[in-house]
């Protein structure tokens, strides 16, 4: 029979992207007698009636049929939820990613609707969503980021930063791209992190916050551009060099310490990284630090919401630097980002993680139980109060943990006492060598020491 007839399936659910569809669904009528056989098989994929679909398919009725709207059966059966049905005509040679006159597929159309079995079955036969759920129907709304994803060249790609971000290749400079794989696009809480994430990024310039480029949001996979630092992330750095030397300790807990007090202070509300971990601390050219990966940040005034968010955090050895609080159904702040920066800072003077003769899914424990990692290296090490500060930022109690601006003014401190203190061994300060000079010339000449002894 002619696959390409004329007529129109109107009745049910529409297709996802259709301007004027109906979100509720319809009642399902009986099948009008006069209509197109070709039309009648969708009327029947509506109704889920298997064996009256196979008598049709079995008539000669093309299972690709598509209608003036360019939807098919399976976009119907996908609409609808009806699993049976969509694996019937999977199994009759459906196309599994077919296109209506919108751009929607029925996986498209499966997704919009939150009808998971058949989201499963249509990805088990290999369908890729086309349509980013951040899709704009109006060309107006497409957010002014926007990246052409033809833009990117992943020629020499390689992945960096834990997995998640990938090198590539844009307008002739290099970038991290950050993809939401298609095996979670479906997943609304791993899709609102995303959105949540873009939507901090574009508000956040720092020097030691990593700078957002651009995103992909209206085609599959979604993706989030960032600047790329060749050198890597903080994680690789201290497992190639071990213990640092507390100048450079401190050098680099300032960077951190100042992305993170921007974060900390910004305006309207504060934002919480809650993330806070070497992994996701970069290395620029010039040896600063930056701070990344806004995955799970939130701003202050919905970080309470701690119970949707939870299955997103401390799934793998960044938990040896989650505060002990964000595992509780209490409320928490900006304090959290304080206690994860502690470890930090330990860690680079100490040269190893966090406890690492305990198991992941020990550490929360630990921290509950207010045991903390041991200090093993030189006291000379954390001399100036760099202990006292490590130890406070990581206090049970949130309050007593200090804000990154007093951090900032403790780690100057220390600083400038080191600095100091290794001048002093290098070369005497100015003042030192002034009033050795005046010493020097006060004291009598050789030969003035030797006639008076001469008279003794």
């Amino acid at each position: 029979m002619d696959s390409n007839s004329t007529g129109r399936f109107t009745l049910g659910k529409q297709s996802s992207l259709a301007p004027d569809r109906a979100d509720d669904p319809s009642v399902a009528g009986d099948v009008p007698p006069e209509i197109d056989a070709n039309i009648r098989l969708m009327y029947l994929a509506n109704e889920g009636n298997l064996d009256g679909i196979l008598d049709l398919l079995d008539s000669g009725v093309d299972v690709n049929f598509t209608d003036i709207d360019c939807r098919t059966a399976l976009h119907v059966a996908a609409c609808q939820g009806l699993a049976d049905v969509v694996e019937l005509l999977l199994n009759n040679g459906a196309k599994v990613d077919p296109e209506d006159r919108w751009g929607s597929t029925p996986l498209a159309d499966a997704i919009y609707y939150k009808n998971h079995e058949v989201i499963k079955i249509l990805e088990k036969n290999g369908a890729k969503l086309k349509i980013a759920p951040m899709h704009v129907e109006n060309a107006r709304e497409v957010p002014e980021y926007e990246i052409d994803p033809k833009e990117l060249d992943w020629t020499n790609s390689v992945g960096i930063s834990k997995g998640t971000f990938r090198m590539a290749t844009w307008r002739g400079i290099q970038v991290a791209v950050k993809t939401l794989s298609g095996d979670v696009i479906t997943d609304e809480d791993k899709v609102r992190a995303f959105r949540d994430e873009l939507a901090l990024l574009q508000q956040i310039r720092h020097p030691n916050v990593v700078q957002f480029l651009g995103a992909v949001t209206q085609s599959s996979p979604m993706m989030i551009v960032t600047e790329y630092l060749p050198k890597g992330d903080l994680r690789h750095f201290l497992k190639r060099n071990g213990s640092l030397k507390p100048e450079i300790a401190v050098k680099f807990a300032l960077d951190i310490a100042r992305g993170m007090n921007y974060l900390h202070e910004h305006k309207p509300e504060a934002i919480i990284h809650r993330d806070l971990e070497p992994s996701n601390i970069l290395r620029d050219d010039s040896g600063h630090l930056k701070v990344a990966d806004f995955g799970v940040s939130k701003l202050l005034k919905v970080a309470d919401a701690v119970g949707e968010d939870r299955t997103l955090m401390g799934q793998d050895s960044a938990c040896r630097y989650v505060a002990p609080e964000v595992f509780h159904d209490a409320e928490y702040d900006t304090k959290v980002d304080v206690f994860s920066f502690s470890l930090i800072l330990q860690e680079m003077i100490e040269g190893c993680p966090p406890f690492t003769d305990k198991q992941d899914n020990e550490i929360s424990k630990a921290y509950a139980s207010k045991e903390r990692p041991p200090f093993q290296a030189p006291v000379k090490f954390y001399s100036y109060g760099l202990k006292e500060l490590i130890e406070q930022s990581w206090s049970d109690n949130p309050a007593e943990r200090p804000t990154f601006r007093e951090i900032i003014d403790r780690l100057t401190y220390i600083q400038n006492r080191i600095a100091h203190k290794k001048r002093w061994k290098i070369s005497p300060p100015k003042w030192f060598r002034n009033i050795e000079t005046l010493w020097k010339k006060d004291q009598p000449k050789p030969s003035s020491l030797s006639s008076s002894s001469s008279r003794f």
